[in-house]
């Protein structure tokens, strides 16, 4: 069984997105454990970590989404265990977890020393499991480059089976391929792949923002299905809205007053995905109306426009079980872009 411990050194750099690339791309049993939970969900009486949840429906895994992780909480995990025992517990889970799999995806927590104070950071996991260390990283050209100098300089080869990189979300390849990789193969690390910047990767569904927002659907709920890329606060007159670039982009969510009826028609007219309508008014029926012939969501939410903006800026388009799209997607970049074989050898 191979045991790899997908790591990254900031926020959304892409691991969960990667670990499923991988996995659905090897066609073969897996499984995935995630030591600490970061993205908590509380469901039936019951708290786990989504990227667990996720992971347990797409990858077909036993073992329940709770169970994935050791714990979600920095100082209850102080108070059950000290590091001796959090090494041992990690050893029986991988055990469990990996039990008649081909590989074993241990995903790290957002950042490379989240979780260091209760001994979960990736390191310490890496070397409590004689597991390689995998890093996927992800941003533009200089951070990339920042990222991968940091750990050459940095990780402790005795601390750890350090075996390369995945480059994640690369806008330019062809320019990275000229300017950077030299640079990156002088450093002598090793890169599985580099995998390009997909923008149809990038959006949610409307339902998943209502689940998100606690928002209530006002009409369209027949279209909570559609594909949220872009936002635009809809604080102007709609003549200078029109002339705004992200107006007339596809795949758009605007933010208004639910008085701004002619903000509304405009979205309309122009089939936004849906409308987020703020300060609790509600449009007059007729655009209701309009708006549930039309299959367009509007989404009521208590917040100012202001407010309401900073809300959505602040949910993370993540995958969800349902979008089996992306999920083929992400298959087919990792199957084109990434030196599977290399990485299990």
């Amino acid at each position: 069984m191979h045991k790899i411990v997908v790591a990254s050194m900031h926020k959304n750099a892409g691991k969960t997105s990667v670990i499923i690339g991988l996995a659905k791309a090897l066609a073969k049993p897996c499984g995935y454990l995630k030591p600490l939970g970061d993205r908590l969900l509380y469901r039936k009486k019951r708290l786990w970590d989504y990227d667990s949840e996720l992971l347990t429906h797409l990858l077909v895994i036993t073992e329940r989404p709770e169970d994935i992780s050791l714990g979600f909480e920095h100082a209850k995990l102080r108070y059950m265990y000290d590091e001796a025992a959090i090494a041992a517990k990690l050893r029986e889970k991988a055990a469990a977890a990996g039990a008649n799999k081909e590989a074993l995806f241990v995903e790290a927590g957002n950042t490379m020393h989240f979780g260091a104070s209760v001994h979960l950071d990736a390191i310490t996991v890496a070397r409590a499991l004689e597991a390689k260390l995998l890093l996927v990283v992800g941003g533009d050209e200089d951070e990339v480059l920042d990222d991968i100098a940091f750990v050459k300089e940095y990780l402790d080869p005795t601390h750890a089976a350090f075996a390369g990189v995945i480059i994640n979300k690369i806008k330019d390849p062809d320019d990275f391929q000229r300017t950077s990789r030299k640079a990156i193969d002088q450093a002598g690390i090793r890169v599985f792949g580099q995998i390009p910047f997909v923008e149809d990767l990038t959006g949610m569904s409307v339902r998943y923002l209502v689940d998100h927002l606690f928002a209530r659907v006002v009409a369209g709920e027949s279209g909570l299905d559609r594909e949220v890329r872009n936002i635009f606060v809809g604080s102007m007159s709609v003549a200078a809205a029109h002339q705004h670039p992200v107006f007339t982009k596809p795949h758009r969510l605007i933010i208004a007053s639910g008085d701004r009826s002619d903000m509304i028609l405009a979205a309309l007219d122009t089939n936004a995905a849906c409308v987020v309508l703020t300060n609790n008014i509600l449009p007059p029926a007729n655009i209701i109306a309009r708006a549930e012939s039309a299959h367009m969501p509007l989404l009521e939410v208590p917040w100012d426009t202001y407010r309401a903006a900073q809300e959505i800026d602040r949910v993370d388009p993540l995958l969800t079980k349902n979008d089996t799209g992306k999920i083929d997607l992400l298959t087919r970049l990792v199957n084109e872009h990434v030196d599977i074989a290399g990485l299990m050898a």
